[in-house]
């Protein structure tokens, strides 16, 4: 079977994945945590044991936006975007009450401000686009223009996948989504170099043959390869999510951005490569 003539097929199941994340997006838009646009983040220790429905039940009398996580079976960790000093005050009061806590029990509040927010976000873009930069020419000193061109296509698909899977399942965009992209950037990269590596290699050794024989001969011979190490990385990454709940934030966009790196480096960057050598060949008969 050929990989690359089945292009439209793997093109069409990001396309439609992508267009579902950007529908979304413009019917609710990002879940932005606190992170970027500023509130308060309250770790309380209950000591023991505890039903999560219960403490919701009393922290929704408080804040409507308020999002909670127990951490280590007796840790609750609650953020909101407008959560108030007062109301924390009331909100701890009630637990205390119910729980019998002391003072001590409420471990930290940390309120962030707005502009930090907005200076997270720029930061994060910055790192974002310097690390894609770098990657491009590397990609462009060590192969040529078209691997670069190629390699950065992917790596855009897999941010995009990254943030529809964002929006579908309206998961919080906070902090740790920053590292957790750079990881994804980095992790996806080095799967499609080891593709046009064999492609490299491959051109050398079959001169006379067309791009796209050599690319599903390359294909072919990372496959098994890119998905064993893919596969090993993944299940490591997925028994993180369920079992290391405190983790979640920044395991479930790296689960995405695995499952999507492959996929990319496998189906979308060689077949784009394969596009862009024939439109160049085309150009040059001309």
């Amino acid at each position: 079977m050929s990989i690359v003539k089945k292009y439209k097929l793997w093109f069409s199941i990001s396309i439609v994945v992508i267009l579902i994340g950007i529908a979304l997006f413009f019917y609710r838009g990002f879940n932005v945590g606190i992170d970027f646009v500023g509130g308060t983040t309250i770790s309380i220790e209950i000591g023991k044991e505890f039903n999560k429905e219960e403490v919701d039940q009393i922290l929704d009398k408080y804040s409507k936006d308020a999002t909670s996580k127990q951490v280590n079976g007796t840790q609750i960790e609650i953020r909101s975007k407008e959560f108030s000093t007062d109301k924390v005050k009331e909100f701890f009061g009630e637990l205390k009450e119910k729980y019998g806590l002391e003072d001590s029990a409420l471990l930290s509040q940390t309120e962030i401000g707005e502009s930090v927010g907005k200076e997270l976000t720029t930061r994060a873009l910055v790192a974002i686009i310097i690390a894609t930069i770098f990657m491009l020419i590397y990609i462009v000193i060590r192969f040529e223009i078209n691997f670069g061109i190629a390699a950065i296509i992917a790596l855009i698909h897999d941010v995009l996948i990254t943030l529809s899977a964002y929006v579908i399942f309206f998961v919080p965009i906070n902090s740790p989504f920053i590292a957790a992209i750079l990881t994804i950037v980095g992790y996806s990269i080095n799967d499609t170099i080891v593709i046009f590596d064999r492609i490299r290699e491959n051109k050398k050794l079959h001169l006379n043959k067309p791009d796209e024989y050599i690319a599903d001969l390359s294909l072919r011979q990372s496959f098994v390869r890119c998905m064993n190490t893919s596969l090993t990385t993944i299940v490591i990454i997925l028994a993180v999510y369920i079992f290391v709940p405190s983790v979640r934030d920044f395991s479930f966009p790296i689960l995405i951005g695995m499952i999507s790196g492959t996929y990319s480096s496998l189906f979308i960057a060689t077949p784009i490569w394969v596009i862009l050598n024939s439109k160049k060949s085309k150009k040059n008969k001309k």
